[in-house]
């Protein structure tokens, strides 16, 4: 199950006590006050983690509590401190104060620390109450309360390239088939209700992370359709590539397609429509006429987009998408170019329907790593 969203309660552990206690042995007469402090209670930290795409632990689990920290004792011992609770969180968590609404701390690399509950302070005992003219002090300190907070964890996924369309675009086909992950795939729409995360292997070396988002719809801004659940996490995607079903059975305009995408990413923020996108036509195994694969090509030239016909079912031009959108992280990376400016270079439709290569576009995906400006390879 995938749950995104979750409440959850942390209470750090209780200060001990300290002590009020005297010295007696014997041929030690007035041994004087031997109150030991108490122990600090433990804190509670959230630890990022990798190994985790899911808050669903939090909606079964929703209450942590640290351990308290000892009373002192006599003989000036002090309470033993109580032991920190490391809650791990998946990478891309935000965490807001459930009160208030306010950020707190948004986790975007794996293994990331932060104290979000610290443990009470340990009372003093009486012999730190002793002085040159107070020698039997009777004061001691009881431990301070650990801190108690209501969180709500929003998750959104990070992921290198995200997969947008309508229902029924291919989304979940195609990432079944270059990746190992095994999303609901079938003819109706609105098939993937949550999204799923793939790791896409180029090479032996090189990989990078895909996610698969439920269809939009027109409206989806305004809560239409699956609402913007999860517009969330396109947020954090670093390339968006568009899916446009390129097939004979398809009877919507292509173009109104796009727009409609493009308009719901707008509308929810609008930096999404700034991100680097490569528009893909699928369903090319049944497209038997040029005008819709002709209109789209269109498209992505007056967008200034590279445009890339595929397959899912055959395969076709899987290996050719999966190096483009390598080879735009790599630019991003390096900084060559700025987001989105990536040429559509001259291509013919009758390319795509050919039983060799299928692939209309940029022809950026080379699998060379750039040159940064100013610097001479090696």
């Amino acid at each position: 199950m995938f749950v995104d969203e979750a409440t959850i309660k942390v209470n750090a552990g209780d200060g001990g006590n300290g002590c009020m206690a005297f010295r007696r042995e014997k041929f030690v007469p007035r041994g004087g006050p031997s109150g030991g402090d108490g122990g600090r209670g433990g804190s509670i930290i959230l630890e990022s983690t990798e190994h985790q795409n899911t808050l669903i632990r939090f909606r079964f689990n929703p209450e942590y509590r640290a351990q308290r920290g000892a009373h002192g004792e006599g003989s000036n011992r002090t309470g033993r401190d109580g032991v920190d609770m490391i809650v791990k969180v998946p990478v891309g968590c935000i965490v807001y104060d459930a009160e208030t609404e306010e950020q707190i701390k948004d986790f975007q690399r794996p293994k990331e620390q932060f104290v979000i509950a610290r443990g009470g302070r340990g009372g003093r005992g009486n012999a730190r109450f002793a002085t040159s003219t107070h020698r039997a002090p009777r004061e001691h300190e009881p431990g301070t309360p650990g801190e108690l907070r209501r969180l709500k964890l929003v998750l959104k996924l990070l992921a290198d390239a995200g997969l947008v369309g309508l229902p029924n675009a291919g989304k979940s086909s195609l990432l079944s088939r270059i990746s190992a992950a095994h999303p609901k795939i079938s003819d109706y729409p609105f098939t993937t209700l949550v999204p799923c995360l793939g790791v896409v292997a180029v090479d032996e070396e090189e990989s990078f992370v895909m996610a698969d988002i439920p269809g939009l719809i027109e409206g989806a801004h305004e809560g239409h359709g699956l609402g913007t659940r999860f517009l969330r996490h396109v947020e954090r995607t670093r390339v968006l590539v568009h899916l446009i079903d390129g097939g004979d059975l398809a009877e919507s305009d292509p173009r109104h397609d796009f727009e409609v995408i493009m308009n719901e990413l707008s509308h929810f923020h609008a930096d999404l429509t700034r991100k680097p996108m490569i528009l893909v036509a699928t369903k090319l195994d049944l497209a038997t006429h040029r005008s819709r694969l002709l209109s789209i090509e269109q498209l992505a030239k007056e967008k200034g987009l590279p445009f890339l016909a595929i397959s899912s079912a055959t395969g076709k031009g899987l290996d050719r998408l999966k190096q483009m959108v390598l080879s735009t992280l790599r630019r991003m990376e390096v900084r060559v170019e700025e987001p989105g400016e990536i040429g559509v270079a001259e291509s013919e439709i009758d390319e795509l329907l050919s039983p060799s290569q299928t692939v209309v576009g940029s022809g950026s995906g080379t699998g060379k790593r750039p040159v940064p400006p100013n610097r001479e390879p090696k």
